[in-house]
């Protein structure tokens, strides 16, 4: 990699900044979303009442297309900062995140929905250094109501709260 020279006369690595990467991704999402639109309006697009196979992606399409104009927009309008410090990676936050989702696979087949949303919230909860065992099991225990009232009352999911094996 070359190194160049910054407006404030510190060295950089890479030709690539958070700027050409905000300008690359806002690029991406709406080449991504045009793509997505055309597809989808080969297909029957229908009306508001009687939505066709190509509404959802047409309209996500273009929703995502706006997103990525609106991505490249901000990246020509924001200053940039001074150097950038290196960050170790987070590896706490990865581990939890990752263990939460295997949990919630076995948690879901053997044990229920119940055990299953418990667990995920609680395990990632935990993965952040600022919450304590105390807010991430008051988080898990809000997600486990919301969980109820949403997928297992309202949309009457056929997962059942509690199971054994």
């Amino acid at each position: 990699m070359a190194e160049m020279e910054t407006a404030d006369g510190s060295q950089q690595r890479g030709f690539i900044n958070k700027y050409n990467k905000d300008y690359y991704a806002g690029a991406l999402m709406l080449f991504i979303g045009l793509g997505a639109a055309y597809q989808g309006s080969r297909y029957s697009i229908g009306t508001l009442s009687h939505m066709g196979p190509g509404f959802f992606p047409v309209s996500l399409g273009v929703l995502l297309a706006l997103i990525g104009v609106a991505i490249a927009l901000g990246a020509k309008s924001s200053v940039p900062p001074g150097p950038e410090k290196y960050l170790a990676p987070e590896w706490r936050g990865w581990i939890c995140i990752c263990l939460s989702i295997v949990a919630f696979i076995v948690l879901g087949k053997y044990g229920g929905l119940l055990p299953a949303t418990f667990a995920i919230s609680f395990i990632s909860a935990m993965g952040d250094r600022g919450n304590t065992w105390k807010s991430a099991l008051g988080l898990s225990l809000v997600m486990c109501v919301i969980c109820v009232v949403v997928f297992w009352w309202a949309l009457r999911m056929q997962f059942p709260l509690f199971q054994w094996g």
